[in-house]
């Protein structure tokens, strides 16, 4: 059996090694390494992919949340919810702004910010939602939107771990992950579905204007070299991300075909353990089936019940099988984020999911001999 691995980037890369190093050498041949050709290329292919008007690409997804929010003019002591079961750079940029973060709590079947506690949330300061879309599955952007639209606020969506997937509204319009919102962020960190072998992100929006203000933005502020219009940063795609985005991005449906597949394989093996609560979808298709794509398992993470989790991974690790807690520790209880606001009786599912997540290796490479060994090494440890 080949070693298992949290993410495989070697065995993806040797599928695609001849077009990727293709690539990477036209950058070296024109030795336009910012804002060559291929980044303008990359965006072009994204911005067609996603059906979205523009893409921004700037140096990592952390940037470009932040880049977004400052597009949209958020002043000090404005106010931002977001969901406390998600990574610390969603928050970390609401804080660098000195906006005002707003921690909610999330669903307990698909680990998306809850709806109910958003409008309980809203006061007159509040300005923004960012929505997480968590694990690779969208968060209720219809009703997050109308939301929005009755309270007057932007919505920022945190699309790192959701790219390609697609969103179902009610009447049966699709849209990608990252393309409903007033703007999105997303990273291409390279465990992500869509990953460069850097640091890179982007922005995305229909918004003609604030695409203008962006594009500032990343650039120092300029539009015109020497001319700093706005308060810009220095954030960008370099091109050798780009080439290598560019190489991987028309396999982005079949990665994500492939990581539903073995979430199936996983499913079908957890089926009959009633301690081992697998992955819901918000279409209820188990996230599993061919022509479903609401979900595109950036991670599969499981939720257990009346068993020791961090005996578990301890278990897991010691037969060579590496895994995940995403994640430990709620954000509203992070030494950098507490807040004398936030009451504990306001988190009932985050303070249990903490106890409760663990993630098993998702990528593209994942093959049935290593799905059974994991999975039996799971069950195995269960059922002692």
């Amino acid at each position: 059996m080949r070693k298992i691995q949290m993410v495989d980037l070697k065995g993806q890369y040797d599928k695609i090694k001849e077009t990727v190093n293709d690539s990477i050498q036209s950058v070296l041949d024109t030795t336009s390494y910012i804002n060559g050709p291929l980044v303008h290329q990359f965006q072009k292919n994204l911005e067609d992919y996603l059906g979205v008007k523009h893409v921004i690409p700037c140096a990592n997804g952390t940037d470009a949340l932040q880049i977004a929010m400052m597009g949209l003019g958020l002043q000090p002591g404005d106010e931002v919810i977001t969901a406390d079961f998600t990574f610390a750079a969603t928050v970390e940029v609401i804080a660098l702004l000195n906006l005002t973060p707003v921690l909610v709590d999330v669903n307990k079947d698909d680990f998306n910010i809850n709806i109910e506690a958003i409008k309980k949330a809203i006061t007159p300061k509040t300005k923004a939602i960012v929505p997480v879309h968590l694990f690779g599955q969208c968060a209720n952007m219809e009703a997050i939107m109308q939301l929005a639209e009755e309270h007057n606020l932007y919505v920022i969506e945190d699309n790192a771990q959701g790219i390609g997937a697609n969103y179902t509204y009610k009447n049966g319009k699709k849209a990608k992950s990252g393309t409903i919102g007033h703007v999105a962020s997303t990273s291409f960190f390279p465990s992500k579905n869509l990953g460069a072998y850097g640091d890179g992100g982007a922005i995305f929006t229909n918004d003609d204007d604030l695409a203008h203000t962006i594009r500032g933005i990343v650039n120092h502020g300029m539009y015109e070299r020497y001319h700093h219009d706005v308060v810009g940063v220095n954030s960008r795609l370099d091109s050798m991300q780009a080439a290598v985005l560019d190489a991987k991005l028309p396999h982005l449906d079949t990665y994500n075909a492939a990581r539903r597949e073995a979430a199936r394989k996983y499913n079908d093996a957890f089926k009959d353990e009633k301690n081992v609560i697998t992955p819901k979808t918000v279409n209820n298709c188990e996230g599993i089936c061919s022509t479903c794509d609401c979900h595109v398992f950036h991670q599969y993470t499981l939720k257990v019940k009346n068993i020791d989790r961090d005996a578990l991974v301890k278990h897991l690790n010691e037969n060579g099988i590496p895994c995940g807690v995403y994640y430990p520790i709620p954000l509203h209880s992070q030494k950098a984020y507490k807040d004398s606001r936030y009451n504990e009786a306001d988190f009932p599912v985050t303070n249990q999911l903490v106890k409760e997540v663990i993630s098993l290796p998702m990528h593209t490479e994942l093959d049935d001999e290593q799905i059974d060994f994991i999975t039996k090494t799971v069950k195995a440890f269960i059922n002692k």
